[in-house]
């Protein structure tokens, strides 16, 4: 009887073993550092898209919803945001400011995705709760300075088109706030309707999509950073 019950438990801990090395657990000394660590392919995936019960990773082409155009390697802060959210980062001790513009499926919708990467301690906090301001304000900020991709469906992506923003933090050991400007490929911008045709919320309503499609990407990257963390 002893020894089957020690088989039985050498099994038990064997088994045990096996599970424990299949756990992800997160080095939270890491998280701070990821953004220079990681490979600017595994930061802005060539293509990216939701994950419907965390089944996929973000960058798994059977979710693909947005394709990579191009990634700046300009990391200035002041450069890579405008505005009020520009002078929010600085203020809270923006580091650096990565970015990459993403046209969707469908071509008609492009996007340029902003890490902002900040100090550890509440700044991301602080950050994302701006940006959370942002999504909700009657005119909201543009937010992130469009990156223009020559020879591509981003190639007349300018600061004059940007017609959404949206934006997300991770804060705690993952010192980050994405930040997202969406536009049309064609140029149409939207939210300016004229006279009468813009009262009662109407400027909103068809600000909307672009506003929607915006925080979507935040989410997206916001997972995708979550997942880099090690």
């Amino acid at each position: 009887m002893f020894g089957v019950l020690g088989m039985l438990g050498g099994g038990a801990l064997a088994s045990h073993a096996y599970s424990n090395s299949r756990q992800s657990i997160p080095n939270s000394a890491y998280g701070s550092t990821l953004w220079r660590n990681e490979t600017i392919e595994k930061l802005f995936p060539a293509t990216v898209g939701d994950t419907p019960n965390y089944t996929y990773e973000v960058s798994d082409k059977k979710v693909a919803q947005w394709s990579r155009m191009g990634i700046s390697q300009d990391t200035s802060c002041a450069k890579g945001l405008s505005g009020e959210t520009k002078e929010t980062a600085e203020k809270l001790g923006c580091k650096a400011v990565l970015r990459a513009t993403y046209v969707d499926l469908t071509g008609e919708m492009v996007a340029t995705v902003a890490i902002v990467v900040l100090p550890k301690g509440t700044a991301g906090q602080e950050m994302g709760e701006y940006l959370d301001k942002q999504e909700h304000a009657d005119v909201p900020d543009a937010a992130v300075v469009p990156f223009t991709v020559p020879g591509t469906l981003a190639a007349k992506w300018r600061e004059n088109r940007r017609n959404g923003m949206g934006g997300d933090a991770l804060g705690g050991d993952l010192p980050y706030a994405i930040a997202v400007t969406t536009g049309a490929v064609d140029g149409r911008t939207s939210g300016n309707l004229p006279g009468e045709f813009g009262d009662y919320g109407a400027n909103d309503e068809d600000r909307k999509p672009w506003m929607d499609a915006a925080n979507a990407l935040s989410e997206i990257f916001y997972t995708n950073l979550g997942n880099l963390e090690r």
